[in-house]
């Protein structure tokens, strides 16, 4: 989640750079930096922890009229300033948002051919490979199309070359750019609040785009060089607007915040070298993880969704008994747990009062406890061993979209640090596992991109008085999670049913006023969830089915697909999430509720 600023024009670069930074710097925390010309040669400081201390140590500079920014929160490498953006190779200076996935291949073949690397970073190998290219006889711009052309991951980048001092050039991939055109300047940002107050006129990068920046203008193209034509967006945000990011609501704004809430969870836990997890909060042992009789995992509402989750995962990969419970129930049924055992508390805010009670309750029967929660410094945090931050950002609308996935996020990082631990998961399964889970933000950007035909689904549905959501196997907690966001925000009726249930009660309720939410990826229990959609269908049920790309088996039963990318199946839920949170977000809209508030709902519940 790290923030990029950049400018050309007719100011003095450095101030408007320190400037955005500070607006950008919920985004990154750990150091900052910025690259400017100075008397015709580009010149770099950087400085480890607030922005405070870049801001110091570059007060005595001046600065000509083009610079970069950022401000980081680490992935690869640890923080410091060595691994502070911008980076360095010969005459090309960058900063980055994002996770090169292939970075580790490139560096290999960079450094065979003589380069020298000063960072532990991914991001310093796109500075190398564009200047391989330089090299190799390519002028700036086409240098930056070659180099990204053998670039896989994510990306939002903003790139200067010494000897082109007139010009930026930004590009995207599954991480925000937005242009600002101002008069006879031009800026590159992270998100909009960052250069607001300069200009109100934007254009949205798309990904695979690249952008050519000077101070007289701004020119798209996709990654061939092909002219894209783009007019720019005249924002009329107010600051609430602003910080909506645009959108109408917070959760819709969050809903689309995901591939970055899921980024912010992995940065700087998993190694793409060697596919270990490294949690170092946690303060749980190799020898402790191979002590362990069993696990308990305690969450309230939609967290216990995850801790559902959480338990299909662990038993799997890590091979340890796993229980979940509502934080309101095991505090009153004197739980079985002792100093072999482990308590997992999930909460978004840390500060659920059910939840505390069961750390509470743990912590005086000697078992350890960890805590999954995403505010830094919260109660459940304090009174646990460990803890293990999501780093989603504030979520503001009361049902929970971000916060969810993120914390599968981290359960899914925490389970593959357990199996390391214990030997359960094979260095071969754990590089494939991270592979896949890496590519997960990209996935999602891919579902989001669906967003105005799931608001077709949803206008056919959004009268309806009664909804069921039936899943197998880890997409059972999937299917409660859907039923429930649907409940939250839209007042209609919806239940969640594991799908091997469905003859044992609720198939009664079935008929032709009744949409049934199928949850149908393509995996071990696929066939057995074609015949439960063949059971609705005998009964004129109406389904909706969210299935992987490419399964068209499915689409002569379903009456509206949604669809989803592949991925390993403990992953699926993650993505499987997302196109439900959206048809609830659509129907709610359509029904005219309060999505960001709903009625007699609180988004922290403190109280018993």
């Amino acid at each position: 989640m790290c923030g990029i600023i950049g400018y050309i024009g007719k100011r003095k670069a450095l101030p408007v750079l320190i400037n955005g930074l500070k607006k950008l710097e919920y985004r990154g925390y750990d150091s900052a930096g910025v690259a400017f010309t100075r008397d015709g040669s580009l010149r770099i400081k950087r400085s480890v922890g607030k922005l405070i201390n870049l801001e110091a140590s570059a007060s005595d500079e001046d600065s000509g009229n083009i610079g970069i920014g950022h401000t980081r929160w680490a992935t690869h490498g640890k923080p410091s300033e060595e691994n502070a953006h911008p980076h360095r190779a010969g005459k090309i200076v960058l900063v980055h948002n994002g996770i090169i996935e292939n970075y580790l291949d490139l560096k290999n073949r960079l450094i065979a051919k003589g380069h020298e690397f000063k960072s532990e970073t991914d991001t310093e190998v796109i500075a190398h490979l564009i200047e391989e290219c330089i090299k190799g006889g390519n002028r700036f711009e086409p240098a930056v199309q070659k180099a990204l052309s053998q670039v896989r991951g994510a990306y939002a980048l903003c790139i200067m070359h010494e000897d082109e001092p007139d010009k930026l050039i930004a590009a995207k991939n599954g991480c925000p750019i937005a242009l600002g055109l101002g008069d006879g300047e031009s800026f590159v940002a992270s998100d909009i609040p960052a250069i607001l107050e300069y200009t109100r006129k934007v254009i949205f990068m798309d990904d695979l785009e690249m952008a050519i920046i000077t101070s007289q203008g701004i020119e798209i193209k996709d990654l061939t060089g092909t002219p894209k034509k783009k007019e720019p967006i005249d924002i009329s945000w107010n600051p609430v607007m602003a910080e909506k990011g645009g959108y109408k609501h917070f959760m819709h704004k969050e809903i689309h915040e995901q591939p970055m809430a899921i980024m912010n969870t992995m940065m700087g836990r998993i190694s793409l070298d060697s596919g270990m997890v490294s949690l170092d909060d946690l303060e749980l042992s190799d020898s402790g993880i191979k002590g362990l009789d069993k696990i308990y995992i305690v969450a309230c509402g939609t967290s216990w969704h995850a801790a559902l989750i959480g338990k299909y995962m662990i038993e799997d990969i890590a091979r340890i008994p796993v229980e979940v419970d509502l934080g309101s129930e095991f505090r009153y049924r004197d739980p079985i747990i002792g100093k072999d055992d482990l308590l997992i508390a999930i909460s978004q805010s840390g500060e659920t009062a059910d939840t505390l009670a069961a750390i509470r309750e743990a912590r005086s029967k000697d078992a350890k406890v960890i805590s999954i929660c995403n505010v830094v410094g919260s109660s459940s945090a304090r009174e646990s061993d460990g803890v293990l931050y999501t780093h989603a950002g504030p979520e503001i609308g009361v049902a929970s979209t971000k916060a969810f996935t993120s914390q599968l996020a981290a359960l899914f990082l925490l389970t593959l640090y357990i199996g390391q631990a214990k030997g359960t998961l094979s260095e071969a399964r754990g590089m494939e596992l991270v592979s896949d889970f890496v590519r997960i933000p990209a996935l999602i950007e891919e579902i989001l991109r669906s967003d105005s035909e799931i608001l077709k689904v949803a206008r056919k549905y959004f009268r309806c008085r009664d909804f069921i959501y039936l899943g197998r196997g880890i997409n059972y907690p999937v299917a409660l999670e859907g039923a429930l966001k649907l409940k939250e925000v839209s007042y209609i009726h919806a239940e969640g049913y594991p799908a091997g249930e469905m003859k044992h009660g609720p198939i009664a309720l079935i008929d032709e006023n009744m949409p049934v939410v199928v949850l149908a990826p393509m995996d071990k229990v696929y066939e057995k969830v074609m015949n439960n959609v063949m059971e609705v269908k005998a009964r004129e049920g109406m389904i909706i089915a969210i299935v992987n790309n490419g399964d068209h088996k499915i689409s002569s039963k379903a009456d509206d697909l949604i669809f989803i990318p592949k991925t390993d199946q403990i992953l699926t839920p993650i993505l499987s999430t997302i196109p439900l949170q959206m048809l609830a977000y659509h129907i709610a809209v359509l029904r005219g509720t309060d999505v960001d508030q709903p009625r007699n709902l609180a988004k922290s519940v403190t109280v018993e």
